[in-house]
């Protein structure tokens, strides 16, 4: 995996700790995105690589698909390790 060059963003709260989750589950992007889409959140890896970086907003689809697919509860995603 590439080190992060750029400094997260602000757009949302919760797209280091679902980078750490995925990481931790070791689940690649493209798999993540693959499980989400089952949930009905279409998202590209362009889309889920700036939503980990923080250079996006997330919808509550997307946090319902994202939940779901790394198997934790929504407030789990807003949890700061």
């Amino acid at each position: 995996m590439r080190e992060r060059v750029a400094p997260l963003g602000d757009k949302n709260i919760v797209g280091a700790t679902v980078t750490r989750l995925r990481l931790e589950q070791g689940i690649t992007q493209k798999a993540l995105i693959a499980k989400m889409q089952t949930f009905g959140a279409d998202i590209s890896y362009s889309s889920l690589s700036k939503l980990e970086g923080q250079t996006r907003s997330v919808s509550d689809k997307e946090l319902y698909a994202l939940a779901r697919s790394l198997e934790v509860e929504i407030s789990a995603l807003f949890s700061v390790k």
